[in-house]
């Protein structure tokens, strides 16, 4: 068996790192927030008595900060993103409660042994602190800050969930109402489609060929997110990913989401050996240009974008197994996409006629070097 850590690469240990490192310092400026505001609530209506040390409180409410930030970034926001996407919703969420009041314990425990400590200019481990500590579960402010801490971990997952399922940057276009009026935007699309997908159907059954497909969309998931890419939508055995030009230019991403999900498929081949039988293999087509981009739909209001440039693209994908290539693009963007993940060239494979379309279009292919 492959040793874990071989399936990371750098890119994807610096996404993690990085979104960590947001979730840490989030939370921190959350709970300065709230504590400079109850502060000088306090101080305001003469209510703190003269024994208050501000030092001490603020120490207390920073290690306790750093230390749910440190859990939650690392630890716990990515055990509780991963059970709500493969469990049912209801188990999921006894996991999430369970985990979420242990980690509560544990955080209010450090915060609560320094505060003490201090309190009594005794060691953490001395037995006044420790009385003191089985008190302080009891107390109101536990018991504020639970439920404060509740909502906040709830906030960053729904947050979290939106991105993974649209891509970064979504929830705020929402927010925003940046969509609300239709806007022209220039746009990298990729369509993505599993080979023989009606051999592996009837092969395996609608039931079991639906799991597979299931498992397929949820494996690439990260390669998508990673790349700060956006899912258009799911249509049958395709997936249509979109990119801001800004986003899917940068160090590659577009081109580095086709091998990023490769990667992932190829780790995880055997299990769906042993599964299905069949291990997915995948094309896609690359295009990019003008569309139109707005809010859509009454009862279920969704982005949706309009323009040539996605038929265009779909057709480059479709000529794939004519060609008999896995990732094809039109030549319009790999000039524009010149900034190419390390190990990767570019091919041309010359002028081609898509269906549809009256005139030919330049097409490129790229391999990477193992």
């Amino acid at each position: 068996m492959k040793p874990r850590f071989k399936r990371y690469t750098f890119r994807q240990l610096w996404f993690y790192a990085r979104r960590a490192f947001w979730i840490l310092v989030s939370w921190v400026v959350i709970a300065n927030i709230i504590f400079f505001y109850e502060f000088f609530t306090l101080a305001s209506n003469d209510i703190l008595s003269s024994a208050f040390d501000f030092k001490q409180a603020f120490y207390a409410n920073l290690i306790f900060s750093v230390t749910a930030g440190i859990i939650g970034g690392i630890v716990t926001i990515n055990l509780m993103e991963r059970w709500l996407r493969k469990h049912a919703f209801w188990k999921a969420l006894v996991y999430i409660v369970i985990t979420y009041i242990g980690a509560a314990f544990l955080v209010s425990t450090i915060g609560a042994l320094y505060f003490y400590s201090e309190e009594f200019a005794v060691p953490f481990y001395h037995i006044d602190v420790v009385s003191e500590l089985y008190v302080f579960f009891g107390t109101w402010l536990f018991l504020k800050n639970f439920i404060i801490w509740l909502f906040i971990v709830i906030s960053t997952l729904i947050v979290l969930m939106v991105n993974d399922k649209y891509g970064p940057g979504v929830f705020v276009d929402y927010l925003l109402g940046r969509y609300f009026h239709p806007k022209h935007e220039r746009r990298i699309f990729m369509f993505a489609d599993i080979k023989n997908a009606t051999g592996i159907a009837e092969t395996l059954g609608e039931q079991k060929y639906f799991n597979f497909l299931k498992d397929f969309f949820r494996d690439i998931a990260p390669a998508i997110v990673q790349t700060r890419g956006e899912v258009y939508q799911y249509v049958g055995d395709e997936v249509v990913v979109s990119w801001k030009m800004k986003h899917g230019l940068k160090r590659g991403n577009a081109i580095q989401c086709y091998y990023s999900m490769q990667r992932i498929l190829e780790y995880k081949s055997g299990r769906y050996l042993r599964k299905y039988g069949v291990s997915p293999e995948f094309k896609v087509g690359y295009h990019y240009g003008p569309i139109m981009v707005g809010e859509i739909g009454q009862i279920k209001r969704d982005i949706a974008f309009s323009g040539d440039v996605l038929n265009t693209t779909s057709r480059i994908q479709a000529m794939c197994n004519e060609l008999g290539v896995k990732i094809l693009a039109s030549e319009a963007f790999a000039n524009v996409a010149y900034n190419l993940p390390k190990g990767v060239t570019r091919h041309s494979v010359g002028e081609e006629k898509l269906r549809g379309k009256s005139e030919e279009i330049g097409l490129v292919t790229y391999t990477k070097e193992n």
